[in-house]
């Protein structure tokens, strides 16, 4: 394969992307990438190859190549000489076994919108450019000002899909699936950062919020910060004349016409294919649909038409961060099973670094404060908490940085351990929970041992909770600070070791989703164990008879299945459960009960995918007049040609029964499309029949937009109602249906006649706790798995060695979930690939001579890590086990249990830190 390096022209290892050269730039030009306000210039800021972005010229308009090396106008006022001309693009022939592409959206262009004025108003942005405005890097240094006179505005609009669900100015029939979430986001940081009351009004067509979270996000927006949602599509803004405000003429829900006047404007514009990846694709011979995304199957979403060609993000299809990184990963699995003969042959080992001795060294500390873009700086005065640092003991070198977690800054900390011969490291940012490994993992390539390292999280504790009084928050962060360089003071250096790894796999769940992670591991050549409750095979997914876009799941469940107890890696469990787990990652072992008998399955990791549940509802007459269904039942009705189905004149529709409601405050997710799939489906049987839906948000995300539009096409007759004035349903004597539902548009009761009621209910897990208990994972407020974390562990648990898949996580289609299922295999893989695993470092320990034998720690610990030694009348810990969770040590009565890296004293000495502040504030406030 022949692929070609593009020349930036600048050099990213110097640029601190301040914006100098953007803003100096004189050539005006249209910017395809629509990033950073510098997008009519021949330098653009670029996410291509760094995070945070860096900046990059534009060859085709930069007019020191137009004009003959006339200008280099970024190059004289560039600060850190970071533009390089030197710079050609390079040519290279690569040999590879698969390829993943991942190349991206481009942001719809809204000059096209004429009558929204984007080339002609300044203050008319897009969001990525509002994103832009907001952030430390931005060309306002994240200070919410406006474009046109840097004045802070007091009210702004956004007004959603700009270059989604548009065939008038655009040829993007599909939802982007980002955008509602992204405008609330904005709304919301623009609420806090702004040092006066902000109005933020989002007009809207359908609040699209159906991620995990995304509904209480939507709810807290609303309710808590009192962002305005208006329901209506705006048509066109004017100018306000002599100033450069803009107004906005909108009707109201209840058919009134309105004009607001707002300081800014900013377009939720979509996601769409650029021409330069169509190319690429048409030159790859890689098929793509009507909008030009990817074209996949339902039932492998990372695959393209051509063998060895997968895909993931943006271009397979609209969608978010958490679903991109799942199907990253889904990419990667599907790439591993075509290569796995060939694992490692290619590889390269890291370098082992000679650990430098520090035993005998006095405490030499390094502090870097972060400003973490505007998300610290913009409430935390980050100045005074490094000049503060400098007067602490033992601290040696204090600095700022943009941001901490950058490449650039981690090359930095190494340069200033060798530079101020530092044996400690303290990093005040964000939390340790993602970006604590980066950091020891730094300091390790220094020759520092990893855990001298300690962080100070300023930002979720401290500018984030404190974010209206910033000088509280700079003392508390002085006070954390401080405490973590005291405790930095004391930290010793701890070891690990290593432990070997069974290379086998355990899968809950029997379900499409457990399947597809049960041949994602067995086909990159590990031993696995699928446990499965019921008797049978294929969960949920039997009951269902097409994918959104119409392929038939029967044939493609059983295939599965057959693969599966045909595949001899598998060892399938029916009619099991799962009675207990010990071990930890890397070295599993859980007892698998079937029907009286009891087997140990020993195992690396486990994959969670116990699937989910229709939600029974007690209203709309459910179980009460035969002719209620739910979605499923509908899907059987249909499957069995049942009279009630195909001789009906009329068939309702009532969306989010049980969701979206204080009970269960989400989102189902596929409800609203498999809503209109079966109303397509009725409308096949018979095309006069009266279908309605009635639904409180359409929610028919990315692609499946196209499904909404074919049912209006079709004369599905969509009529919507809020959670005030849900639908009702009565029945006469002899069984008949009347709904009744309020038209918004009429403002009139109407009633309905159906010979069916489908009703779209939540889904929802059960029979979770318990394995929840033994594998020490947590579950959200719903009932639902949490993993690790949102975005950068989509699929991973806190517990190491422990991953989710399916519904079991979250509602979604079966799509998403065979993504998420290969995903938790690939992630799986990462474990059972090595030949051994690290153990150690923050572990306990029991001083035998101060231990009374009470046993307290061994009834408390939940990782089976303590024995009890009768003969000496102690206990004593197993670190191949012990997780350092801490709770042993502080049950211990006698404090004979210390936690590494959490020592009696260093709790203590932060403890003294944080009262000698307190006392010395309190005596402050009284004189």
């Amino acid at each position: 394969m022949k692929v070609r390096h593009q020349a930036r022209y600048i050099d990213m290892a110097k640029c601190i992307a301040c914006g100098l050269c953007a803003e100096k730039c004189p050539k005006k030009v249209p910017d395809e990438y629509n990033l950073g306000l510098a997008k009519r210039k021949s330098v653009y800021l670029s996410y291509a190859q760094a995070v945070p972005p860096k900046y990059a010229i534009d060859k085709e308009t930069c007019l020191y190549f137009k004009k003959g090396g006339k200008c280099k106008a970024c190059e004289k006022f560039c600060p850190t000489g970071a533009v390089d001309f030197s710079q050609v693009d390079e040519d290279k022939d690569i040999s590879v076994g698969t390829v993943i592409l991942s190349m991206g959206f481009r942001p719809y262009d809204p000059t096209q919108y004429g009558a929204y004025h984007y080339a002609n108003f300044p203050n008319v942005v897009t969001g990525l450019e509002f994103e832009r405005i907001l952030a430390a890097a931005g060309p306002f240094h994240g200070h919410l000002v406006r474009p046109s006179d840097h004045k802070e505005p007091t009210r702004i609009a956004w007004l959603q899909c700009v270059g989604s669900r548009d065939l008038n100015h655009c040829d993007n029939s599909h939802c982007s699936a980002v955008c509602c979430m992204y405008a609330i986001k904005e709304a919301i940081i623009a609420k806090e950062h702004s040092k006066e009351p902000l109005d933020a009004a989002i007009f809207f067509m359908d609040m699209r919020t159906p991620g995990k979270e995304f509904e209480k996000y939507y709810w807290r927006a609303r309710d808590e910060f009192g962002v305005r949602f208006i329901r209506s599509r705006v048509h066109t803004i004017d100018p306000v004349p002599g100033t450069d405000d803009v107004a906005i003429r909108y009707l109201t829900e209840d058919g009134a016409l309105e004009t607001e006047i707002f300081d800014m404007l900013v377009l939720s514009n979509g996601l769409e294919v650029s021409p330069q990846v169509q190319e690429l694709a048409k030159t790859l011979g890689v098929k793509v649909n009507a909008n030009k995304f990817a074209d996949t199957s339902s039932f492998t979403p990372v695959a393209t038409s051509q063998p060895g060609i997968y895909v993931c993000g943006a271009f397979q299809g609209p969608k978010d961060i958490p679903q991109s990184v799942m199907e990253a990963s889904a990419a990667a699995a599907a790439s591993s099973e075509l290569l796995s003969s060939a694992r490692f042959s290619l590889a390269k080992k890291k370098p082992v670094f000679e650990e430098r001795d520090v035993s005998r060294e006095e405490p030499r500390i390094g502090v870097f404060v972060c400003h973490c873009g505007i998300n610290i700086a913009s409430v935390v005065d980050v100045e005074a908490v490094r000049d503060y640092a400098q007067t602490l003991p033992y601290v040696a070198h204090v600095e700022n940085s943009l941001f901490a977690c950058s490449q650039d800054t981690q090359e930095l900390i190494k340069e200033r351990i060798r530079e101020h011969n530092l044996n400690r490291v303290v990093v005040a940012s964000c939390t340790p929970r993602t970006h604590e490994p980066t950091f020891q993992e730094t300091i390790k390539e220094a020759g520092l041992n990893k855990y001298l390292f300690q962080m100070a999280n300023i930002r979720d504790q401290g500018s984030w909770v404190h974010m209206n009084v910033p000088e509280a928050a700079t003392r508390r962060a002085k006070d954390q600070v401080r405490m973590a360089i005291a405790t930095a003071a004391l930290q010793p250096p701890l070891v690990e070791f290593d432990l070997p790894v069974t290379k086998a796999g355990l899968v809950i769940g029997g379900g499409v989703a457990g399947m597809e992670a049960a041949l994602g591991l067995a086909g990159q050549g590990y031993k696995v164990d699928l446990v499965e409750k019921k008797d049978f095979l294929g969960g949920h997914a039997l009951k269902l008879n097409h994918t959104w876009n119409g392929e038939a799941v029967g044939p493609y469940v059983e295939s599965v299945v057959k693969k599966v107890t045909s595949h001899p890696r598998i060892t399938v469990h029916l009619g099991a459960e799962v009675a207990n787990v010990e071990g930890f990652v890397g070295n599993f072992k859980s007892t698998v009960a079937t029907q009286g008998r009891e087997t140990v399955v020993e195992h690396g990791a486990a994959i969670i995918a116990i699937g989910g549940h229709s939600f029974k509802p007690a209203e709309y007459l459910y179980k009460e007049n035969p002719r209620v269904l739910l979605s499923l039942e509908m899907d059987q009705a249909l499957r069995e040609k049942n009279p009630l189905v195909t001789g009906a004149q009329c068939a309702v529709f009532i969306q989010c029964v049980g969701s979206r409601e204080p009970e269960r405050p989400y989102c189902s997710r596929v409800c609203c499309s498999h809503s209109v799939e079966s109303a397509l489906e009725l409308k096949k049987i018979n095309p006069d029949m009266d279908v309605y839906v009635l639904y409180r948000d359409l929610r028919t995300y990315g692609l499946r937009e196209n499904l909404y539009k074919e049912a209006r096409e079709k004369g599905v007759i969509f009529i919507r109602f809020d959670l005030e004035n849900k639908p009702q349903v009565v029945q006469d004597a002899g069984g008949a249906l009347t709904v009744t539902v309020r038209d918004h548009i009429l403002g009139l009761p109407m009633h309905l006649h159906p010979d069916v009621l489908t009703l779209a209910s939540a889904i929802i897990v059960k029979d979770q706790e318990k394995l929840a208990q033994l594998f020490k994972v947590p579950l959200t407020n719903d009932g639902f798995f949490l993993e690790a974390h949102m975005k950068l562990r989509p699929v991973d648990f806190a517990t190491d060695g422990v991953f989710v898949a399916g519904l079991a996580h979250y509602p979604k289609p079966m799509d998403e979930a065979i993504a998420q299922a290969q995903a938790a295999a690939a992630r799986a893989s990462v474990v059972l690939a090595q030949d051994a695993i690290r153990a150690g470092g923050v572990v306990a320990q029991i001083d035998a001579d101060k231990c009374s034998g009470c046993q307290a720690c061994v009834g408390v610990c939940p990782f089976g890590a303590i024995d009890y030694k009768e003969r000496e009348d102690v206990c004593e810990v197993n670190q191949a086990l012990c997780k350092g969770c801490g709770t042993c040590a502080a049950t211990c009565p006698s404090e004979c249990i210390t936690l590494f890296g959490f020592s009696h004293k260093q709790i203590y000495t932060q403890v003294d830190e944080a009262l000698e502040e307190l006392e010395s504030a309190m005596e402050e406030a009284a004189g």
